[in-house]
């Protein structure tokens, strides 16, 4: 274990971090940095709970290694509301009222996010690819893609 001093550029600020280079991603920001929006799910990047943005990509932090970020901007769910895209998916989640248990939520509004800001009219199949992997156990994929579309309506 190789402990590293990296400074990680995080919803736009620049934030010293003291971690092994290895340490997942999402430890950091959770353990390391108090932000815990980001979720843990599987592990494994199959579930999509810990989704975050790096450099305009939605990426899984639980297997992103934090020695990988260096010169990386990492955007987290509390700093999703500073682009637009982001502002029109939660105000679109609230008004369709998406989230049951809301545990995936975080991650499904960064993967929501990241779709949007590449592609501000995405169609269903569009929607669809872009949410794969993002895994809600309450089923709420009909209201997850309204609120995608409305977003997008929101954005034009």
């Amino acid at each position: 274990m190789i402990t590293t001093m990296n400074t990680l550029h995080i919803n736009g600020e620049p934030i010293a971090v003291t971690a092994d280079a290895s340490t997942p991603v999402l430890w950091v920001l959770r353990d390391n940095l108090g932000l815990t929006g980001t979720k843990f799910g599987c592990g494994i990047a199959a579930c999509g709970a810990c989704t975050v943005m790096v450099d305009g990509q939605a990426v899984r932090s639980c297997v992103l290694p934090v020695g990988s970020m260096a010169g990386k901007r990492i955007r987290t769910i509390e700093g999703v509301s500073a682009s637009r895209a982001g502002r029109a998916v939660q105000a679109a989640w609230i008004a369709l009222d998406v989230a049951q248990c809301g545990y995936c939520q975080s991650g499904q509004i960064m993967s929501a996010t990241g779709l949007l800001e590449q592609n501000a009219r995405p169609s269903d199949a569009q929607i669809v690819e872009a949410m794969t992997g993002n895994i809600c156990r309450c089923g709420t994929y009909q209201r997850i893609r309204a609120a995608i579309h409305r977003a997008a309506e929101s954005l034009a």
